[in-house]
Order: C-alpha cells, then structure tokens, then sequence
C-alpha cells in the first residue's frame, strides 16, 4: 500500500473516530453507551430486526452483541419477540421506553453529525460520498460515468478539497 493510501485509510479512521467519541458523550448523557446507543438507533431508523441484523447493522462481533441486548432488555428499552415463521430466530423490537429515550438522543447525535461536516459545502459532500461509493465497489454504473465527469469538471477548474472535519479556512469546529 502506498503512502498515499495510507494517509487516505487514517485520516478516515480518525474522522471516524472523533464522530463516534462525540456520539458516545451524547449516549452517555442518557447512560448509555456507544454500542447500546447504535442497537437503539438501528432499531429506530429500520424497526424491529433479528438479532443477528442488529449486529450487522452496527458492525458488532458475535460475542458482544447478546450482552448489549440483555442490558438493553435490562434496562426496558428492547424486548425480545419470538419470529412466528421461526421460534428460534429472535426479534428485536423498541419498548415505548427505548423509544422514548432514542427520539431525544437521535436528533442530537444527527445535529452533531451535520454540524461537524459543515466544514464542507454540497457539492464536496456529495464528491465525498461518490469516492466512498466508488471505494466501495457500489456505484451504479450509468450515475459513475455522469458524476465521475462532472467531478472532472470540477478538477479541471482549480477547485480544491480535502478539508478534514473539523477544519476549515475560518477554523469553525
């Protein structure tokens, strides 16, 4: 791997981690930590999920994720519902409590998210998420060509990115 792509690979991982350390301060507000947070948020944003697409959803390892869910259980914001097609597959579903706790902590962590890529405009963002698509292997092939052209535009006209969050020329945070 070359250095380059090395800079590439850290600077994500940090960008990364700095929104996921700012993520657990916000959980931890409402006592919870980073990982029960994301149980609650997937099941938030998707509804109720198996176990198992919890844990893929929120990039846990197998051997973490049923004591997330028992202290989740715990502490009333997830019950567990037995799939009626299979009983041995079990369902993840949001008690009005965890609903409760996850609609106040969801907007704060999105607000944080926002607040922290404004150091961005648009038309970088979306640059930024065509290169991770592309990174990815995941662009449909007929939008490639057309953003991949468009951002050629862009390049060929001096315009410049590569702001990390959290900078910017007027060094807003």
């Amino acid at each position: 791997m070359g250095r380059t792509e090395m800079k590439i690979l850290i600077g994500l991982h940090r960008n990364v981690n700095t929104l996921d350390k700012k993520t657990a301060k916000i959980a931890a507000e409402y006592n919870l930590t980073f990982s029960q947070f994301m149980v609650l948020e997937a099941l938030y944003s998707k509804g109720d999920m198996t176990v198992g697409e919890v844990r893929e959803r929120i990039l846990s390892s197998v051997g973490t994720i049923p004591l997330i869910v028992n202290n989740l259980v715990k502490m009333n914001y997830v019950e567990r519902l037995s799939d009626k097609k299979d009983r041995r597959v079990c369902i993840l579903h949001l008690t009005k409590d965890g609903y409760d706790v996850i609609s106040k902590i969801a907007p704060k962590n999105e607000a944080m998210i926002v607040e922290s890529m404004a150091v961005l405009d648009d038309e970088e963002k979306e640059e930024f998420v065509y290169l991770l698509k592309k990174i990815g292997g995941k662009l449909d092939e007929k939008k490639s060509e057309n953003e991949g052209k468009r951002l050629q535009g862009n390049r060929r006209s001096g315009r410049k990115f590569g702001k990390g969050l959290g900078q910017s020329d007027n060094k807003r945070v």
